[in-house]
């Protein structure tokens, strides 16, 4: 049995078996909410670069039971701290949290006389408290309800295990934020496009089923593995705008096959085989895309990946199955298409200005888009998330703020070496002197409680935790010369190792993504110019996305209109996700066209006539998915935590180059100016492409039109 074939059986199936369908996919709901919802239980924020030698010594610390910074901070505030009640209280207080079950130590003022424990001003302490690894929410809602009772008039928590609570918190109060706002835009959208309220709302109740689908697979994956805490609104809102633009396409080739006369059964036989193709290739394509993280080692991009792909698969599977089996029952409720009258419709009719003007337009464009591109290229910052992530009101950012502003040393976690060596050895106080001369260094201090077998540094840098003197006295630290072995770790240091992880990575991953790209567009199309070209247009709308985001987050422009405050950088993950996640939509649109113009063409063999018509055909349908997803990825832009904001708006910005720059003028341009050369490919790969190739997906129109408002 060929694809088409396969597809016809499960258009005929899902008809039949409509009933059943619907109750099994009733079920993945249920278990969605009931059983995947449970996956914000199991959201972490804490990833180290596998194998790095900061993970590595981090590890070893842990091992020795030495951590390389608090997990909770308590911040005393609007006291005097020479006050003896305030000392007695603070005592107090730190004996009972000693005691308390799965903490590893706690650090105070009193006890430490540790000066960056106190604020300049001497109106305010903290007490630092370390947890033994792996400690459950228990440990820490205790510690923090020990601090919280101390008799002060304010009392913040804050540190990496606060701050973790927080980034949870925030993910999913965003992601009902979220969908309280989209779903009914999105709703109003669907109508204006469909006309009706039962077409509207199937593209609706996919989406609403995918979700919850998408949550059984997170929630699997965090049995085996940790997921990151933006996993979770980064798949909902791939899963929302993949199963919305799936249903549109699958719903709007059932109202032409209505249109054309056919029964209910034959339409809903013939939608799956057509449509349900194209909805097929597309998840493929974008599966491909996101496999592309997969080069990277650890569980934060790699969950992004398997859970990006679960959820594809998940939008994929409701949009051939559930879909259709609705259509079947409530087909009847639907209007039928109005018979298309004209070809010669407004992107037609763009399609022919713009190639008349093929040569300025191409040339306009490409400048466009480099110049867009440059602030990325030439400037741009990252950093990984921290308190300053959460919105002003967020207590660990509160804490943050504090110790920046009012402590010694407080805007900076220390950098941490781990040296294999006594603390008595020869060689240790002028390493440690060393250090302490460097520029940008305030104070070095040995740790008096670690094995003896070793000893535990302590750099306090200038500036900010993740600035440029910290992450630069991390690599300055790493390259001097001692007798002894040195291993550097801390914020910065993983910082500087994600960096070049990235870096390092990173071709392999534009090899994997350009190469599944390259075979899927060349067995669809039979060219290597086409798929070569769509890359490169790719790579330059995504460029101008990235310059973008460094214009509107990390220079703040956006900082107003999207109430954040500006930090000077993007989240180190961002570039990557965004690139990654928008290559594959973009790609997804550019199966849609390059389907309808390969099939025209082979009918024609007229080349500007089939870019006329393909845009035409699939203009419509290509802009309203795009809008549609758009105000997905907004809807999301919209939350508190500025992680989903930079992905919301980077996402928003990249589909709508896409769908505009890219379809509407780029494409038809360098189309026109290539000619015949646009199908070329070398006599070998011809026959392959004979043999091989998705022909099949000429025998019938792959894209479903929307009716054309011009005559």
């Amino acid at each position: 049995m060929n694809m088409k074939g396969f597809f016809a059986v499960l258009g005929r199936t899902s008809y039949r078996r409509r009933r059943l369908i619907a109750a099994v996919w009733g079920v993945v709901l249920v278990l969605g909410i009931a059983v995947g919802g449970q996956v914000f239980d199991r959201l972490s924020s804490d990833f180290d670069t596998p194998r790095s030698e900061s993970a590595i010594a981090a590890q070893r610390l842990e091992g020795l039971g030495v951590t390389a910074g608090a997990d909770v901070y308590a911040l005393i505030d609007g006291v005097d701290v020479r006050d003896p009640a305030i000392r007695d209280a603070v005592t107090r207080a730190v004996a009972e949290i000693g005691n308390v079950r799965g903490v590893e130590s706690v650090f105070d003022f009193y006890s430490t006389g540790a000066p960056q424990l106190v604020s300049r001003d001497g109106r305010a302490t903290v007490v630092a408290v370390d947890l033994v690894e792996g400690q459950g929410t228990e440990t820490l809602d205790r510690v923090q309800q020990l601090l919280r009772g101390l008799d002060a008039p304010t009392v913040l928590i804050g540190g990496e295990a606060r701050l973790d609570e927080e980034f949870v918190e925030r993910t999913e109060q965003d992601l009902s934020r979220a969908e309280t706002v989209t779903l009914p835009v999105i709703l109003i959208l669907l109508l204006v496009i469909f006309g009706g309220l039962v077409a509207a709302g199937l593209p609706l109740v996919v989406a609403l089923v995918s979700v919850p689908g998408a949550f059984l697979i997170l929630f699997g994956i965090s049995l085996v593995t940790e997921v990151a805490f933006y996993a979770v609104n980064v798949v909902t809102m791939l899963g929302l705008g993949l199963a919305i633009d799936y249903a549109l396409l699958m719903v709007n080739r059932f109202r032409e096959e209505r249109a054309t006369g056919c029964a209910i059964p034959e339409a809903v036989e013939r939608t799956v085989s057509t449509a349900g193709r194209t909805v097929f290739f597309s998840g493929l394509t974008v599966t491909l895309a996101l496999s592309a993280l997969l080069v990277y080692p650890g569980a934060g991009l790699r969950t992004l990946a398997y859970a990006g792909s679960g959820v594809v698969a998940v939008a994929m599977l409701a949009a051939v199955t559930l879909l259709p089996a609705l259509l079947g029952m409530w087909g009847r409720r639907i209007k039928p298409a109005r018979p298309e009258r004209s070809d010669r419709g407004v992107f037609y009719r763009l399609s022919h200005v713009v190639q008349r003007r093929a040569v300025p337009i191409v040339l306009m464009v490409v400048a466009l888009l480099v110049a867009l591109w440059v602030p990325f290229a030439g400037g741009a910052h990252l950093e990984n998330s921290d308190a300053r992530s959460l919105p002003p009101s967020s207590e660990s950012r509160r804490v943050y703020e504090t110790l920046a502003s009012r402590f010694v040393g407080g805007r900076a976690d220390p950098i941490v070496v781990l040296a294999d060596a006594a603390p008595t050895e020869e060689g240790l106080d002028a390493f440690a002197d060393t250090v302490r001369a460097l520029p940008g260094v305030l104070d070095v201090r040995v740790r008096p409680d670690v094995p003896r077998s070793v000893s535990v540094i302590d750099v306090f840098p200038e500036g900010a935790t993740q600035g440029e003197v910290a992450t630069t006295l991390v690599t300055e630290i790493r390259e001097m010369a001692t007798p002894f072995a040195t291993q550097v770790t801390g914020t910065a240091a993983s910082l500087v190792d994600f960096k070049d992880l990235l870096v390092g990575r990173l071709p392999y991953a534009l090899a994997v993504i350009a190469l599944a790209s390259f075979v899927l567009l060349f067995l669809m199309t039979g060219s290597v110019i086409v798929p070569l070209k769509a890359i490169v247009m790719n790579v330059l709308s995504l460029g101008a996305s990235m310059g973008t985001m460094v214009w509107g987050f990390q220079d703040g422009h956006l900082a107003g209109l999207l109430d954040f405050t500006e930090t000077g950088a993007l989240d180190t993950y961002m570039p990557l996700i965004i690139f990654v996640f928008a290559y594959g939509l973009s790609m997804d649109y550019e199966v849609f066209l390059l389907s309808r113009i390969k099939e025209t063409y082979d009918e024609t063999g007229d080349n500007d006539r089939a870019v006329a018509l393909g845009l035409q055909r699939t203009g419509r349908i290509v802009t309203s998915a795009a809008l549609l997803i758009v105000v997905v990825f907004l809807g999301f832009a919209a939350g508190q935590t500025l992680l989903m904001k930079q992905f919301g708006v980077g996402m928003a910005v990249a589909i709508l180059i896409d769908a505009t720059v890219i379809r509407a003028l780029l494409v038809p341009a360098s189309m026109k100016l290539l000619g015949t050369w646009n199908w070329w490919a070398p006599h070998p790969l011809r026959r392959l492409h004979e043999r091989f190739g998705l022909s099949e997906l000429q025998e019938v129109p792959v894209l479903v039109e929307l009716e054309s408002d011009a005559a």
